[in-house]
């Protein structure tokens, strides 16, 4: 949910994010956390939490110090804290009470005497100097890469991050074994001429700060509200049912998706009802395997030596089965029961014809080729009834020019009292006259 200062202004950019995003979607900090006790009222202020929360490098990175100062904080205000021989800028995130909770939450005591405490509000100059070190991150990045090629390490840098004042950097990488970087910290400290720092890091943390999209269509958990990283293997995946593909089990990272997780209570807890050691049956036809328990319809499917087929079985009818194994009886059938999979037939008929859905693309085309033929044909065949009768004239027509009804009269010539050739006929006569019959056009 975005925030409520997030109005939209012109071009439909909200004006509370900062980075004209969506507070929702991460746009301006990762790892956001709504404080639900920001609007309750406290009897003693004086026994309110001191200690903020400050996020860096836009949610990358969050880290507690207390606020010795008399000033007092709100969500969102930029503010210099302590850094390593300087100082840094961050941006605050969480205040009061809720901020205990976090502490909890991470194992952090409140009176710890090594937290870091805040200096001052941000100032023009603080802003201006970040400004200008952070621009340096993604050139550091590019150059540490490339360095770490030439001494051929076995690693990744995955993220640099300058603190504010420019004295201190800090390398993500990820690695799978350990790295000697001792000489690879001396060249980067004569490259960019700062105290460098590396920190190890894994492939779910790197996806959580390059952040993407997930096969939900959402934005990655990890990225915008998941904080620590639980194991997941392929039992969870053999619980829910689902297929042991790889590559649509893994994430953005590579490892099993953490969204893995997310419903194997559910499933463990529909899965009590169903009997245990029920994986094999012996029946007359042979012994029947288990291979898939369906949750949904309480069914148990089976199949058979020396066959494909699939054959679903109630509950009921699998605990009697394994009742007669038990005592050495062996059923003559599974017994299955039939599942329709397909849609429900309408019963009801409706009032009135779909004509839509009788026409269809091919019929169309023979319409239209119909209509062009039979533009450029001006003969036709007279009706089976006239063809007797046509006369002395020629085929043309009905009756030709001479005999039938063609098309320069009704009735020809000759025949026709009102043709071109009898005096008492005009051309009104002929255009009074009866239609000449056309044959119906040939199916092609």
């Amino acid at each position: 949910m975005g925030c409520s200062n997030c109005g939209t202004s012109k071009g439909g950019k909200p004006s509370g994010c900062k980075s004209n995003g969506g507070c929702s979607t991460g746009g301006c900090n990762r790892l956001n956390v709504h404080d639900w006790l920001a609007n309750l009222p406290f009897s003693d202020p004086e026994s309110g939490c001191r200690i903020i929360e400050v996020s860096f490098n836009q949610g990358s990175r969050k880290d507690f110090y207390r606020n010795s100062t008399t000033q007092l904080f709100e969500k969102g205000d930029m503010i210099s804290v302590e850094g390593v021989s300087g100082f840094d800028v961050g941006e605050v995130t969480l205040t009061g009470e809720i901020v205990r909770l976090q502490l909890k939450k991470k194992g952090i005591e409140e009176k710890n005497p090594d937290l870091k405490k805040v200096l001052r509000r941000a100032s023009e100059k603080d802003l201006e100097i970040m400004h200008q070190n952070k621009s340096r991150e993604r050139d550091a990045l590019t150059r540490s890469r490339a360095i770490a090629r030439q001494l051929k390490l076995d690693m990744k840098m995955s993220e640099v991050e300058i603190q504010a004042d420019g004295r201190k950097a800090t390398f993500f990488y990820i690695a799978d074994d350990r790295v000697d970087f001792r000489e690879l910290i001396k060249i980067y400290a004569g490259e960019f001429r700062l105290k460098v720092e590396m920190r190890q890091i894994g492939a779910r943390q790197e996806a959580a700060k390059v952040g993407g999209i997930g096969s939900c269509g959402r934005e990655l958990c990890c990225s915008t509200w998941l904080s620590d990283f639980k194991s997941v293997n392929t039992t969870a995946a053999r619980y829910q049912n689902l297929s042991i593909n790889q590559s649509k089990l893994s994430g953005q990272c590579g490892r099993l998706k953490c969204c893995l997780n997310y419903e194997l209570d559910t499933y463990l807890d529909a899965l009590q009802n169903f009997p245990d050691n029920a994986e094999t049956l012996q029946v007359a036809k042979g012994t029947a395997s288990l291979i898939k328990k369906d949750i949904f319809k309480n069914l148990m499917w089976y199949v058979l030596p020396d066959s494909n087929k699939q054959y679903p079985l109630t509950i009921d009818r699998v605990r009697k089965i394994r009742q007669m194994n038990l005592q050495n009886v062996i059923a003559d059938d599974l017994g299955p029961v039939e599942v329709n999979t397909g849609k429900p037939k309408e019963e009801a008929e409706s009032g009135f014809v779909d004509l839509v859905g009788q026409i269809s693309l091919k019929t169309l085309e023979k319409a239209d080729r119909k209509k062009r033929h039979g533009h450029h044909k001006l003969n036709v065949q007279p009706p089976r009834d006239n063809r007797d009768n046509r006369g002395a004239g020629n085929n043309r027509g009905a009756g030709g020019r001479e005999g039938g009804a063609g098309r320069e009269g009704a009735g020809g010539r000759e025949n026709n009292p009102g043709g071109r050739e009898n005096p008492g006929g005009t051309r009104d006569d002929r255009k009074t006259g009866p239609p000449p019959p056309q044959r119906p056009p040939r199916r092609r």
